[in-house]
């Protein structure tokens, strides 16, 4: 660990653990936010983990006051072509109050079929809204915010090209946020999933060319108007995720905000240890990622900070090649860096800060199974009692070994 002192404030989060399934509640101005992840502890078919998982969501929720208020939720899942089954067994359960809707083709670490993760909203101080359009398409509504949740966006192109399929999947994406007036430039957070992200399709790689479409559909887009610090002198993008899939296609979800007039302000936050990923050189891609390594929302006396996937690495440099358990210290470093107060204040928002306690959920992404254990002794030696989903999944350099994605609350 790199020595970095706790902030001030206390930290707003409760963790709990349920027979080994881990969730977090976190009271967000007097509304209470629920994350959950739910891995089967019974059952051998798809339906009888399912239910497993879905009714550990369920007990979750019910204990903490908010059933019948799951608004997101992503479906990890072992073999892809089970999805059809899957989706019939989360209709049937949900029916009308179906949230938005992930299926990723990343197996559980743990070997089973399916595992769930799961944000729910509702109890509290503060009245909250929820408008479900579709499994794609969710709006929560609470303190004059309103949280658009993507689920599931794909393309609908017959070319096989990831770049001509990941302008289509960004273009669907662009037209389920205008169907509720909401634009693409109010997304703050996507994710983008690529089967064989580290292959080659022609003389370009299969990410370059995902990077190539999002560098080409994000150049009219000025993001976060009005709500992004007007001394920033770098572009504003959304935190991201690209991430590796078993399957050879795209898959995307995202996040958006609507606002009443300064609600809620937005600083893309970027990490002193690393490069902004939009400036890497030529080497790592043609087209660099478009994003920032974290998206720090404020609102009320509560800051959220949506943090990006994050690898080994610093400057543009991986570090530890070979060696799972030092390439997760260090980006369980990174991802402690970017958020700290030090950080904030060098963004120009003392207050913000926050350690790695202040975490609410986390995602790790392991290449290989074999390092699943060692991962998660290290993840739970730095993170202790989380609600934490792993899943198999190729990382965008063939050298990366393993890839975390986090939530992080403070108060100022």
């Amino acid at each position: 660990m790199n020595g970095m002192s706790k902030h001030p404030h206390t930290s707003r989060i409760k963790k709990q653990s349920d027979h080994g399934i881990g969730y977090s509640v976190v009271d967000l101005d007097g509304v209470s936010h629920v994350f959950v992840a739910a891995v089967p502890r019974s059952g051998s078919t798809l339906q009888q983990q399912a239910d497993d998982a879905l009714q550990t969501i369920e007990t979750v929720i019910d204990r903490e006051g908010t059933r019948g208020q799951i608004i997101k939720q992503a479906v990890f899942m072992r073999d892809w072509d089970q999805m059809a089954p899957c989706r019939r067994i989360l209709r049937d359960y949900y029916g009308d109050q179906m949230p938005a809707t992930t299926y990723i083709p990343q197996p559980p670490c743990c070997g089973k079929l399916i595992s769930i993760e799961a944000l729910g909203v509702g109890r509290g101080q503060e009245e909250v809204a929820i408008e479900r359009i579709s499994e794609q398409l969710v709006v929560a509504w609470h303190n004059g915010i309103s949280w658009i949740h993507c689920g599931h966006v794909t393309p609908k192109t017959e070319s096989r090209g990831v770049y001509e399929r990941s302008m289509s999947a960004l273009e669907q994406m662009e037209q389920l946020l205008r169907s509720r007036n909401i634009g693409f430039h109010q997304v703050i957070r996507t994710w983008f999933y690529l089967g064989d992200i580290t292959g080659m399709e022609g003389p370009a790689r299969r990410y370059s060319e995902l990077n190539r479409a999002r560098t080409d559909r994000y150049k009219k887009i000025r993001f976060a108007p009005g709500m992004a610090p007007p001394h920033f002198n770098h572009p504003v993008y959304p935190a991201s995720t690209g991430i590796g899939t078993s399957n050879q296609d795209v898959v995307m979800d995202a996040i958006a905000v609507d606002a009443e007039p300064d609600r809620i302000t937005l600083v893309p936050l970027e990490n002193p240890c690393q490069t902004s990923a939009f400036q890497y050189p030529a080497e790592y891609s043609s087209d660099s990622p478009k994003f920032v390594r974290a998206m720090a929302l404020t609102a009320g006396a509560c800051c959220t900070i949506f943090v990006s996937g994050t690898a080994s690495i610093t400057d543009s440099e991986t570090r530890f090649e070979g060696n799972v358990e030092r390439q997760t210290e260090q980006t369980l470093d990174n991802i402690e860096s970017l958020i700290s107060e030090a950080n904030l204040v060098q963004h120009g928002y003392p207050g913000l800060g926050a350690t790695l306690d202040d975490l609410a959920f986390v995602r790790v992404y392991i290449k290989r199974q074999e390092d699943y254990e060692k991962t998660r002794a290290v993840c739970e030696a730095r993170l202790g009692e989380l609600p934490t989903i792993y899943a198999i999944a190729d990382i965008c350099r063939p050298e990366l070994l393993v890839e975390i994605e986090a939530i992080a609350f403070s108060n100022f």
